[in-house]
């Protein structure tokens, strides 16, 4: 399997300073700030990255779960909504899903987003933060 990397370099003091974070593919380079992270300051911030790869994450392992259940997704959207609290510290992790999947039930969605919550490898990577799920299926 492979070995994946990131970057970020910061310049400065915590409120004065700025910093750039750099995906190691290159798809993504972009600023961020104390502003960024802890205000709402243009730039990015490493909750926001996180939330990304989480909900990419989990949309491919629902995807491969459905998919190995002997169904098609037609779509998976996922949205990851993390909360940076006092510490600060990522406190909760917000999972929200909706898929397209012809001919599935949804007791048995469920059973497989729940199932995918637990086994995708950034919720792995994530547990100290609670993670929570609401998952709906749409037609």
């Amino acid at each position: 399997m492979p070995i994946r990397s990131s970057s970020a370099e910061w310049k400065g003091t915590l409120k004065q300073g700025a910093g750039t974070m750099k995906l190691g593919s290159g798809a993504y380079s972009g600023p961020y700030t104390f502003a960024s992270r802890f205000e709402s300051g243009k730039g990015t911030n490493p909750e926001e990255l996180i939330g990304a790869a989480h909900a990419g994450c989990y949309s491919m392992f629902l995807s491969a779960l459905i998919s190995d259940a002997g169904f098609t997704p037609t779509r998976i959207s996922t949205t990851a909504t993390v909360h940076l609290e006092d510490g600060p510290k990522i406190a909760l992790i917000e999972l929200s899903t909706e898929a397209v999947v012809p001919n599935l039930s949804e007791p048995e969605f469920l059973k497989h987003a729940e199932a995918a919550k637990k086994g995708c490898p950034v919720s792995q990577a994530l547990t100290g933060p609670r993670i929570e799920l609401r998952a709906k299926l749409v037609s």
